[in-house]
């Protein structure tokens, strides 16, 4: 076996595994208050918070396999792209937690800060590592700099229409942004645009299909579709476009 398919296969399996993790995390959540925190339960997101509780996400026998299934698709996506290169930890991370917002999110409409707020330390972690083992300071700026531009290009859009976009969208915007400047700014433009190019066209399939309404869909799926598709393809994407 060749060492890529090696690098890929490792990160498939450590991706799947971190996925499979997901029903006892979801479980230990604490159901979201729906009184006057509103940082964690938009008003918008109420009816959908009422009808399904974070317990009973995780009564579907297959739910494992399911997550661990999906995770080992992004976990060799990563890999294939990033190979032996230090920050593929990071992106094994981002990928198995993303793989587990995204499933509550949709079935919520709501993105954990209890998932999300630990994350922020443990990619930190995980990019300083990557930074230290390359010597590669820039690699810390690039982060910094993409959680200040995709961060706050999702606060300045919730300032300017809140209904239209959760608080917890925006926490979220700011853990992608760190790992896809990390990887460089075609990942960062291309995650970013993909995510809302997939969000509007899978927010209109919903509300076409009267399974969302105009004010409540799950937006963090299609961020972190976007922001995998930002990582294995986003500087070949920029490549191919500035060589045009």
């Amino acid at each position: 076996m060749s060492a890529d398919l090696l690098v890929i296969g490792v990160c498939a399996v450590l991706t799947a595994a971190l996925a499979a993790l997901g029903p006892a995390v979801i479980s230990r959540l604490p159901e979201p208050k729906l009184d006057a925190d509103a940082t964690e339960v938009d008003a918008t997101e109420v009816d959908a918070t009422k009808k399904l509780l974070y317990r009973d996400l995780v009564t579907r026998r297959s739910l494992r396999v399911e997550l661990a299934a999906v995770g080992a698709l992004a976990g060799a996506g990563v890999g294939w792209r990033l190979g032996a290169d230090p920050l593929v930890a990071t992106w094994v991370y981002l990928s198995a937690v993303g793989v587990v917002l995204a499933y509550v999110d949709a079935r919520t409409r709501l993105l954990p800060t209890r998932i999300i707020a630990p994350s922020y330390g443990i990619v930190v972690a995980l990019l300083l590592t990557a930074a230290a083992v390359d010597q590669d300071a820039q690699l810390l700026a690039r982060a910094a700099l993409g959680w200040v531009v995709m961060g706050g290009l999702y606060l300045f859009l919730w300032f300017v229409h809140p209904r239209g976009l959760g608080y917890g969208d925006v926490r979220l915007s700011g853990l992608l942004g760190i790992g896809l400047g990390a990887v460089g700014w075609g990942s960062l433009a291309a995650g970013v645009y993909v995510g809302f190019l997939l969000g509007g066209v899978g927010g209109l399939a919903l509300i076409v299909t009267r399974r969302a309404s105009r004010r409540s869909f799950p937006f963090g799926p299609y961020m972190l579709m976007g922001a995998l598709v930002g990582v294995v393809w986003g500087e070949r994407l920029a490549h191919w476009y500035t060589s045009r």
